[in-house]
């Protein structure tokens, strides 16, 4: 149990790190901002797959079913708060194209890997082997602990970044928090990862400069 909790704390640690560091020290554009997150972050969720012998495809396919149904309804929630913010010039032909597939989906990807799949599935293995785990009410109070650790990665990690050192880190929680409930409920990963790539991608077409959604962003 100890180690998996070392995941927890890891994640956040590398997460608030790699924000403070590269946004809010170094101030790096986004495009170069990710060239350190993305790798490192993936990076990361491989040793804890490794180390931790996951079984990634039985994980994806494990109510598969109900992970589509949770990402279509989490992605409803997410995708039209994108659409509720202000829209900015959207990049033409090749350039949004790469908008789409690099701010948009490998770092919609490496969220959802960093904010709810490690912390979920690290709650998880820490219980797997308890002996007092029969009922629902067991399970529940197992899944709450579960969206706690979620909520924690995803505000240590957030508050790396200056633009979400206050109030406005209410956001990134509520919307995170949905898309780890919906794996909750499903028990399938996709509908964390599905959502969380998909709302990364509305953020780059609909307004890759004023939604919050695709940090970081600075002052002029």
């Amino acid at each position: 149990m100890a180690m998996n909790l070392l995941w927890i704390i890891g994640a956040s640690f590398l997460g608030f790190t790699i924000a403070a560091v590269f946004a809010g020290i170094l101030k790096l554009k986004r495009n170069v901002y990710l060239l350190f997150y993305i790798p490192l972050v993936i990076a990361f969720f491989l040793a804890f797959a490794i180390l931790n012998d996951l079984n990634i495809k039985s994980l994806v396919i494990y109510n598969w079913g109900w992970g589509l149904l949770g990402t279509a309804i989490a992605s409803a929630f997410v995708i039209r708060n994108v659409l509720s913010q202000p829209s900015s010039e959207r990049h033409k032909g090749v350039a949004l194209v790469s908008d789409i597939i690099w701010p948009g989906f490998t770092y919609g990807l490496s969220d959802a890997l960093l904010l709810s799949v490690i912390p979920i599935v690290a709650v998880n293995l820490a219980f797997s082997d308890s002996v007092w785990i029969n009922g629902w009410p067991e399970k529940v109070g197992i899944g709450g602990i579960a969206l706690i650790a979620s909520i924690l990665v995803t505000t240590i990690y957030h508050l790396g970044y200056p633009e979400f050192r206050g109030k406005k880190v209410v956001w990134p929680i509520i919307g995170n928090g949905i898309l780890s409930l919906a794996y909750l409920l499903t028990m399938n990963p996709l509908a964390a990862i599905l959502p969380h790539i998909g709302m990364h991608i509305t953020a780059m077409v609909h307004g890759r400069e004023t939604t919050g959604q695709v940090p970081p962003h600075y002052d002029d």
